[in-house]
């Protein structure tokens, strides 16, 4: 795709941490640095569902009329902020679309992986994948994906659970392991940012808990694929 401007949006929860903001800022300008090497007529834009300004709503409200926008968002899975806020906004504005959230996808597995190495997983421990949580199914469905992806890099299952809105929660998921047998039980954090979820998992009663996925280039990796699948990028043999 060709001709004037276009506006990829990309938008994030939101959070009132300071070093989430930094990360996922930092997130964006990997977005806009990757996409500027496929079409430099692309501007990113930040924008939020929650918590932070500048709200999406607002940010697509006031792109010139005509010019063509897609919303990616900056989110690991689908829930109420991707059927319900992005769907509306984008509603809202004609000449826009969005894209699915990251999902499950290879690259952020191998990240997961290293992560929950770096936070001292050992053979024989028992892994418990924690996502934010929501109560849609399909949202529910990409975590546990995710939880599969995991699996096969470390070799060992892994169980998904949430911290809020959907069962299992992460300190039962843990509690589950250990009663299972488990002497060490260790959670990998499915979030994006250091924020609100990733505070309570310290309590979750893991014997270690890794960082979030972000900082990582494969983050921005994955959101430049969800636009290739959706059609919103030059077809890669003509890049």
């Amino acid at each position: 795709m060709t001709g004037p401007t276009r506006h990829v949006v990309a938008c994030a929860h939101g959070t009132d941490n300071p070093e989430g903001r930094r990360l996922i800022d930092g997130l964006r300008a990997e977005l806009q640095r990757r996409l500027a090497d496929h079409e430099p007529a692309i501007v990113v834009h930040e924008a939020y569902v929650d918590v932070q300004d500048p709200r999406l709503t607002g940010v697509l409200a006031g792109l010139p009329a005509g010019e063509p926008a897609v919303v990616a968002p900056l989110l690991l899975s689908e829930g109420f902020h991707t059927r319900v806020d992005i769907a509306e906004a984008v509603a809202a504005r004609p000449a826009t679309a969005a894209v699915a959230p990251i999902g499950a996808q290879q690259d952020l597995a191998r990240v997961l992986a290293e992560r929950i190495r770096a936070a001292g997983w050992a053979e024989g421990d028992a892994v418990v994948l924690a996502s934010a949580g929501t109560r849609e199914p399909r949202g529910q469905e990409q975590a546990r994906e995710a939880a599969v992806l995991l699996s096969r890099q470390l070799g060992v299952p892994v169980t998904a659970a949430f911290c809020s809105a959907a069962e299992p929660r992460v300190a039962d998921a843990v509690a589950a392991a250990r009663a299972a047998g488990a002497s060490r039980v260790g959670v990998a954090s499915y979030l994006l940012a250091p924020g609100f979820f990733h505070d309570r998992l310290a309590g979750s009663g893991a014997d270690y808990v890794s960082n979030p996925l972000l900082p990582s280039v494969m983050i921005a990796k994955c959101v430049v694929e969800r636009l290739h699948e959706a059609g919103h990028l030059l077809p890669r043999d003509t890049e």
